[in-house]
């Protein structure tokens, strides 16, 4: 009965957006996802996995710059969950980003209807769980978004696309994990693409060009991605079009995206695609695929191709400052890149974020400028809204960290910030360990990496004209990693470390984008369908 009720709340709800969408030049796409738990054998032994309709990983969605995209998740666990649609920037739906500062989590067997717009974005994106330690056990994917037809690419049509989703995985299930991230993270177990480790297979036609868009979906790993015999043309980085300089390998850190057009020039014949840990030594981890020429019955010859030493940090510091923007080139829209001066707009608020553990209780935490996150019950967007005290304040995380010595402690961090600000983001790592940080509801540019303490005067490195614009960055161990961002989207942004034991232990913030015009062309309203829980709970339905 229950289901029924959904359904048919669902079909309503299905049908006023349909309607809508008759007199709307955008395209609407319609998914339903079921998330059970099932048995997936990653690394050919049975263990417990998150499907999506019955899919390990789960199904890609291969969508149009601008398309509304509806879909309707079914929560068929035994606890609660959500999904974030990482780099998607929910222009004006901060309410659909999926995390829990901005949503409820949908309880176990119960719906919930994301609808957003990949408004002005195309690239290379992924989906995945942001609740607990779910992304441990699947329930990830691939989220691609073309061109329009009308806006030309800075490159020939390839003959083909393939979708490339490569992380770490551990042998124990999510609910073990869950158990574990307080004594740290266990080593993982292997690295897989596609959800397999060494057994998948790409098949291309000789002569042809073939894009590859190659996401990391792991929880900790960053790695080496290349092709035997085959040079990797960067095309594009997280939604921007890149200078399209060749690559032997590419590093791609824990949450970051990239694609690249490789050329089938050699004989016909099978090549192996590798992914190697980095910054793992002494454990270096392998996973390889196949790029199978159609009519090839020869096997990939051996030995596999070689990635760069496993710790060697500058290699791959050089690599990131190679990767520039594309300034000549469109993006989602006909205006070319480069049109947005960046470099010549005055620095309105610099917030230097260090990182660092913390034992608070007895427990590992992880903090940042001293205060280690944690979820409020309530979503920080609708306390915001409703403006429910005692949920979260702008006074518990400071611009600069404490000095020295600050003992950390507990709490809900929350930055505000104008819309339109235009600010300068420091991430300050003190640690031995590479760090991803990821940035929900806008792209920045990376323009400066430096070893030590950053400083006033670093700013005379910043790359201030053709800085790659993204939204996962690394920060090498004890090092920094400059960005500059115009805060142009209101809403509740959730500032993290993709590393996700570090996130799911403190790692990680809100940025309130905000000004008190009360306007849909800002941000719209709550959604009819908004799930209400902690102190809103009891609010009435607006």
């Amino acid at each position: 009965m229950k289901q029924s009720i959904l359904s048919s709340v669902f079909l309503g709800i299905l049908a006023c957006w349909g309607a809508l969408s008759v007199v709307a030049e955008d395209r609407y796409l319609y998914f339903t996802w079921e998330i059970t738990n099932g048995t997936i054998y990653p690394l050919g032994v049975p263990q417990p996995g998150i499907l999506i309709n019955g899919q390990f990983p789960g199904p890609t969605i291969e969508a149009i710059t601008n398309d509304n995209i509806l879909i309707n998740v079914i929560n068929k666990l035994d606890e609660k969950f959500l999904i974030t649609w990482s780099g998607i920037k929910q222009r004006r739906t901060s309410w659909q980003d999926g995390v829990l500062g901005t949503n409820c989590p949908i309880p176990p067997n119960t719906n919930w209807t994301y609808k957003f717009q990949v408004k002005d974005q195309i690239g290379t994106y992924t989906y995945f769980p942001s609740t607990k330690i779910h992304k441990a056990a699947g329930g990830f994917g691939g989220l691609n978004v073309a061109q329009r037809s009308v806006i030309s690419i800075p490159y020939p049509a390839p003959d083909g696309e393939f979708t490339l989703l490569i992380g770490d995985w551990y042998k124990p299930n999510h609910k073990v994990s869950k158990e574990i991230t307080p004594l740290n993270l266990p080593n993982p177990d292997a690295l897989l693409i596609n959800g397999q480790k060494d057994t998948f297979v790409f098949t291309g036609e000789a002569g042809k060009t073939y894009k590859f868009r190659v996401s990391n979906v792991g929880l900790a790993t960053s790695f080496n991605f290349r092709i035997q015999g085959h040079e990797l043309k960067l095309i594009e980085v997280e939604g921007a079009h890149t200078m399209q300089d060749s690559y032997k390998s590419l590093d791609v850190h824990v949450g970051q995206s990239v694609t690249v057009l490789v050329t089938l020039n050699g004989s016909i014949s099978d090549y192996t695609i590798v992914a190697s840990s980095r910054f793992t030594d002494p454990i270096v981890l392998t996973a390889t695929a196949t790029l199978r020429y159609a009519g090839s019955n020869s096997k990939a010859p051996i030995p596999l191709p070689q990635g760069p030493a496993t710790n060697d940090v500058q290699w791959s510091l050089q690599q990131a400052r190679s990767i520039r923007l594309n300034l000549t080139a469109n993006a989602a829209r006909p205006n070319p890149q480069g049109s947005f001066h960046y470099g010549t707009i005055p620095i309105q608020r610099t917030i230097v974020l260090r990182n660092s553990e913390a034992t608070i209780n007895g427990k590992l935490r992880y903090e940042v400028n001293g205060i280690s996150y944690i979820n409020p019950n309530t979503p920080l967007k609708l306390a915001d809204w409703y403006n429910i005290p005692g949920v979260f304040d702008l006074n518990t995380i400071k611009d600069v960290p404490p000095p020295p010595g600050t003992r950390a402690k507990l709490g809900t961090s929350v930055i505000g910030l104008t819309l339109h600000d235009f600010a300068e983001i420091i991430f300050q790592n003190g640690e031995n360990y590479v760090q991803s940080w990821h940035m929900d509801g806008s792209s920045f540019y990376v323009v400066g990496y430096g070893d030590g303490m950053w400083s006033p005067g670093a700013r005379n490195t910043y790359n201030l004209a053709d800085g790659i614009t993204r939204y996962t960055v690394q920060v090498y161990p004890k090092s920094w990693t400059a960005i500059l961002v115009s805060l142009d989207n209101k809403g509740m942004w959730n500032l993290r470390s993709a590393i996700w034991h570090r996130r799911y232990l403190g790692q990680e913030l809100y940025l309130r984008v905000w000004n008190n015009e009360k306007s849909v062309y800002t941000e719209t309203v709550v959604p009819p369908n908004a799930l209400y829980c902690g102190k809103a709970k009891h609010l009435p339905k607006s």
